[in-house]
């Protein structure tokens, strides 16, 4: 019996062994297969449509043996999903990874827009490649993930997928000449040339949108990710080395077609609201009166707006609380129009008074679009007229 139990000990370590030797052999088998593979970082500029003023950033995996590629795309939405819309506003929006075989197509949708697409093919180990591999394809199994505009984004993932991947530690060069930018800088750099899209950031960026943001948090706008990309280096014990081999243009820089907009600037239409005003306060200091009913057109307005800054305060976006800008557009207006229009004893001018001025003395810690303070130096006009009439 104690013989039987050697044998069958012996064959079951030999067994173990024999199994753990060709998963060995396997491993290599595959790193091996990872020397044809490149992996690069895409990084597509931006276009004039809104959703892509802020480029965008995939991954790139070539095999060189049979000439397959594959873009890993972690900025795919579903718009036609319930209370979209909604779910944008509270931050509650679900992005997900998207695997395509089609490089040529998505090369091609962006040369219709004139976007350049550039990749910086990655300096990786074979088994740096194949934990990236395998990474990939573990995201591709639970592929939604909530997106976050500045923290967790379409260009944040890949860079965050990559560094995990890596045997050493990636270091970027530092920027000095960035250190001073805030998101809202940022997104302005983004938004150049299209007035209306700079309007709608500035109005739901709160307070946290003007601090000064560090070279990873910058990392969330794709063309920052690419400049830090092609100047870092990973660091081993071995020694360290450049984390982009080097970079190919896939689709140059075409001619892009400007998109037509709404004729009139934000700031042109606030300064038409400001001539109205000052056009209705004269004739409300000659007669001695006021307009009931451009007060509270007035209010109605800016309360409604209100009650959508209002909601952004419990909005999972991190820049959206703390907004300012509710001193001006306030929901409490809302309130006292039906006392306004029935030409009753109101306080609502002496409250919006005070918070008018509030919103000016916050401008030493947010900024503002001028077109704000054109809004807000109108309803202080109002105010005004009324304590003259009271006078």
């Amino acid at each position: 019996m104690k013989r039987f139990k050697n044998i069958f000990r012996t064959l079951w370590v030999a067994i173990i062994a024999c199994a753990a030797c060709c998963s060995v052999r396997a491993q290599e088998a595959q790193t091996n297969l990872m020397d044809s593979v490149e992996i690069g970082l895409l990084t597509c500029s931006p276009h004039n449509e809104v959703y892509s003023l802020y480029g965008h950033t995939a991954i790139h995996y070539h095999d060189l043996r049979t000439d397959r590629h594959w873009v890993f795309n972690y900025g795919v939405f579903d718009f036609k999903k319930p209370h979209f819309v909604w779910r944008f506003i509270m931050g509650k929006t679900d992005y997900m990874l998207e695997c395509t075989g089609s490089f040529n197509r998505w090369c091609d949708y962006y040369r219709k827009w004139g976007s350049q697409v550039e990749e910086q093919i990655l300096d990786l180990t074979p088994n740096e490649k194949l934990q990236l591999q395998r990474a990939l394809a573990k995201n591709l199994e639970d592929p939604v993930y909530r997106y976050n505009f500045f923290y967790d984004n379409c260009s944040t993932r890949p860079r965050n997928i990559i560094e995990k991947c890596l045997e050493g530690t990636v270091s970027y060069k530092p920027r000095p000449d960035c250190d001073d930018l805030t998101f809202r800088q940022m997104i302005h750099q983004c938004t150049e040339g299209h007035p209306w899209a700079s309007f709608g950031n500035d109005l739901l960026l709160g307070l946290k949108a003007d601090q000064k943001t560090t070279q990873r948090e910058r990392q969330f706008l794709p063309s920052y990710l690419s400049w830090d990309f092609d100047h870092a280096t990973v660091t081993r014990h071995d020694g360290s080395r450049p984390l982009v081999l080097r970079k190919v243009t896939h689709v140059p820089l075409g001619t892009q077609l400007p998109q037509s907009e709404f004729p009139l600037s934000p700031l042109a239409c606030t300064l038409l609201l400001l001539g109205v005003s000052a056009a209705i306060a004269i004739y409300e200091w000659k007669k001695k009166t006021t307009l009931a009913w451009w007060d509270a057109l007035l209010m109605l307005v800016s309360g409604l707006a209100g009650c959508i800054l209002l909601l952004m305060f419990f909005s999972e976006h991190p820049t959206t609380s703390t907004n300012l800008q509710i001193l001006v557009l306030n929901p409490l207006a809302l309130v006292f129009i039906p006392s306004v229009i029935r030409r009753r004893k109101t306080y609502w001018f002496h409250l919006n008074e005070v918070l008018l001025c509030a919103f000016l003395v916050g401008y030493n810690f947010q900024r503002y679009d001028t077109s704000m303070l054109i809004v807000a130096l109108c309803l202080l006009l109002r105010c005004m007229i009324h304590r003259y009439n009271e006078k």
